[in-house]
């Protein structure tokens, strides 16, 4: 992270970080992304996409991260960061109650909160959650229509919890003020992706069928990890 502004963790790795002895408490999770509804949002007209939101709160101390949720609340990005989707209120569907409360789940969100303490110091972290699904059933899904970008955070975290049926979904990040890149694809379950948002931009390409079979899907974790607010407080307050 320090040297590259990213890093990636295969799913041995995660289990290490995470200090799980394997990661059937995570995999217990996975039944939640065959209930996400539809993003109503998307501007290209697409039915690709499918997702669930929700929003915390997350502080240092000397037992380690405490992590709350707060009121469910819109997801906002200016147009600078989002040109396709920014500038507006999307009230998607917030995550399953149960999902919040696993164990497993706040430890992850303390973890990486940690991480983003280590990359801009201790401070209170303004986190957002979003669960994706990415289909085929139209032919092609777009993991990331507004193309290349940043997200206006500090910490993003992207995990792969499972594909299926599909060619594709490869993974792209480059330096945010210089020409290096690289280009590789996820595809084992919880690797996980880490980026330094002030000095990487990312994409996924889009997927498509493997065969005959259209119900391809591409599931993926996005968590951001905020300092001083929430994105977009000022804006929409």
């Amino acid at each position: 992270m320090r040297t590259d502004g990213y890093a990636v963790l295969d799913p041995q790795g995660v289990a290490e970080w995470l200090g799980m002895p394997d990661l059937s408490a995570l995999n217990a999770l996975k039944e939640d992304w065959d209930q996400l509804p539809p993003d109503e949002y998307l501007k290209d007209g697409g039915k690709y996409r499918q997702r669930r939101h929700a929003c915390f709160q997350i502080d240092a101390d000397a037992d380690g991260e405490t992590v709350v949720q707060v009121p469910h609340r819109a997801h906002w990005q200016p147009v600078e960061y989002n040109a396709l989707h920014g500038g507006m209120q999307r009230w998607f569907a917030p995550m399953e109650a149960c999902t919040v409360a696993a164990p497993a789940w706040q430890h992850l969100l303390g973890r990486l909160a940690a991480i983003a303490g280590e990359l801009r110091g201790q401070r209170r972290w303004f986190v957002e959650a979003h669960q994706f699904r990415i289909d085929t059933a139209a032919g092609i899904g777009r993991p990331t229509p507004e193309g290349a970008h940043r997200d206006g955070v500090d910490l993003v975290a992207v995990m792969l919890v499972g594909r299926h049926g599909i060619k594709g979904g490869e993974t792209r990040v480059f330096e945010a003020e210089g020409r290096r890149g690289e280009r590789f694809t996820m595809t084992e379950p919880w690797t996980l992706m880490l980026l330094d948002d002030a000095r990487v931009i990312h994409e996924s390409t889009p997927i498509q069928p493997l065969g005959a079979d259209s119900n391809g899907y591409r599931d993926t974790l996005v968590v951001t990890c905020r300092g001083e607010a929430f994105q977009g407080d000022d804006a929409v307050n």
